[in-house]
């Protein structure tokens, strides 16, 4: 019988050593624990050190960080039957574990899968140049959405943001012509408004030179003399009618 004391003993340690290791958990700061016992939910519990009941009560670790999901590549067809390739991140985290273990299976998948559905909807009701041009709208749309969505899922969607839009061969070589008429058309017309303007101008000048024979004579000496600064052998000579009209007056 003394012999078996030390054995017992031992059996003892090692039971309360195994008791109080099934028994203790500790959380840290960014973690909590929701727990249940027999099955039922009876509370959050954490940061810092727990005690549970082995077997009777079960706890359930649920991380208080914002997670970064990645969305997978999403074929996305616009609102003008543009088909483009579309993927984003999204940063959300959860405010609510009792809700994110209990109202959800994986709220992790579960978000995944929402963000993708909802990328497709609110990007397939725009056209391609508004995906382009509007992307913070976008990316407001879309959390927007998630949020509203997630909320019965303790997640809150921190940001939304649309990383690449890529197209086909074809329609990137369509978008380049497009650009380069549209800059051609603005080229058309500034010239034209420039050619207008200059069209008034020298018509201004006229009148106001039709108003003063004097006027026009000194004029007409200043082309001659930009004439006559060219390089050429030939210099033409033009003799207004009018001026030996003003000849014959002072004669």
């Amino acid at each position: 019988m003394f012999i078996n004391l030390p054995i017992t003993g031992l059996y003892i340690f090692i039971f309360v050593f195994a008791f109080l290791m099934m028994s203790v958990r500790v959380l840290r700061e960014y973690q909590r624990g929701v727990v249940f016992t027999l099955g039922r939910f009876t509370g959050i519990k954490g940061p810092g050190l727990i005690i549970l009941i082995p077997v009777v009560q079960q706890m359930v670790r649920v991380d208080l960080r914002t997670i970064v999901l990645d969305v997978p590549t999403q074929d996305v067809i616009s609102h003008d039957n543009v088909s483009v390739h579309v993927n984003a991140v999204v940063y959300f985290r959860v405010v609510d574990p009792e809700k994110a273990i209990i109202q959800v299976e994986d709220f992790h998948d579960a978000t995944s899968q929402l963000a993708q559905t909802t990328l497709r909807s609110v990007l397939g009701g725009h056209e391609l140049d508004e995906m382009l041009a509007e992307r913070e709208r976008l990316n407001s749309d879309i959390q927007e959405i998630l949020d509203k969505r997630t909320d019965a899922w303790g997640i809150k969607i921190a940001n939304v943001e649309i990383k690449h839009i890529d197209l086909d061969e074809s329609m990137i070589r369509a978008i380049a012509k497009q650009a380069e008429a549209e800059r051609e058309r603005r080229s058309k017309v500034i010239n034209s408004k420039g050619e207008l303007e200059a069209s008034e101008n020298i018509l201004a000048a006229a009148q106001k030179l039709s108003q003063n024979d004097l006027g026009i004579q000194l004029r007409y000496l200043q082309t001659m003399s930009d004439i006559s600064n060219d390089k050429t052998n030939t210099l033409v000579f033009p003799f207004p009618i009018d001026m030996g009209d003003i000849f014959k007056k002072r004669s």
